[in-house]
């Protein structure tokens, strides 16, 4: 896993503003992901998360410094990288099988090769059967899963995973977690996953991200978790001191 898939080179970047006077959402930004890692991102809110995803997918552009894709600087970076956020976004008068062949259809490729492709898709997601329903029928996991089968179709090694749940009860939340998992070593894919849960952080990554916001820094923290693991792993004495280490740097930023 040597190869990056994206790289931040001393990003900057200034959200508009009449005061001149105020800090950057983000100063002097360095990191690399390599491909195939599954990386977490957590922080307070404010902290710029949800700006470095909007810097990657190409919806706001550095104010200065470089953001490569796949080893090359890339400008425009709209439609290179997977984006899945919070909410499901299925279009609710759409079958689950019009809902997934949505990227498909953007790219121009609608046809039967490509039905055939996301119905056998569907069937790998646990999702048989659904594909003439819609999402009002289904469970809030299943719509989920539904969203990450739209964001892999993109085509993109890169994934964009933006606490995507939060929204979910505790039980099929971590199911979900397992699944996502699965899905991540089968698909061989580079993720990058917003969450404010420290566990879900753990359990799921190869290192984390730790956004603070005064000063406004990046801290890379490895897991000494392998693989394949079990959400029972994150109880491990030495995986616990890194927890309440984690919710140490997170807990004043929180309450102040």
């Amino acid at each position: 896993m040597n190869n990056p898939a994206l790289e931040f080179r001393e990003v900057c970047f200034h959200y508009a503003s009449k005061n001149k006077a105020n800090p950057p959402t983000l100063a002097d930004l360095n990191f690399r992901v390599n491909d195939g890692e599954f990386i977490s991102v957590i922080g307070p809110s404010g902290a710029g998360k949800s700006t470095i995803f909007r810097l990657i997918t190409g919806l706001e552009q550095p104010s200065s410094g470089q953001i490569l894709i796949n080893g090359e600087v890339s400008i425009n970076r709209l439609g290179q990288v997977g984006y899945m956020p919070q909410q499901d976004l299925l279009m609710p008068w759409r079958t689950i099988l019009e809902n997934a062949m949505l990227p498909i259809e953007i790219k121009g490729a609608k046809g039967k090769a490509g039905e055939e492709m996301v119905l056998s898709l569907l069937k790998d997601f646990g999702l048989e059967g659904t594909e003439d329903k819609h999402p009002g029928d289904l469970s809030g996991g299943m719509r989920q899963r539904v969203s990450f089968l739209r964001t892999i179709l993109s085509g993109s090694n890169i994934l964009l995973l933006d606490e995507p749940f939060s929204a979910l009860d505790a039980i099929t939340r971590l199911t979900m977690q397992e699944w996502l998992l699965d899905q991540w070593q089968n698909l061989k894919k580079t993720i990058l996953f917003i969450t404010h849960d420290v566990d879900e952080a753990l359990f799921l990554s190869d290192r984390i991200f730790v956004m603070s916001d005064n000063p406004k820094a990046l801290k890379e923290v490895n897991v000494p978790l392998g693989r394949p693991r079990s959400f029972r792993d994150i109880s491990q004495p030495d995986v616990l001191l890194l927890k309440e280490n984690l919710i140490d740097q997170l807990r004043p930023r929180v309450e102040s």
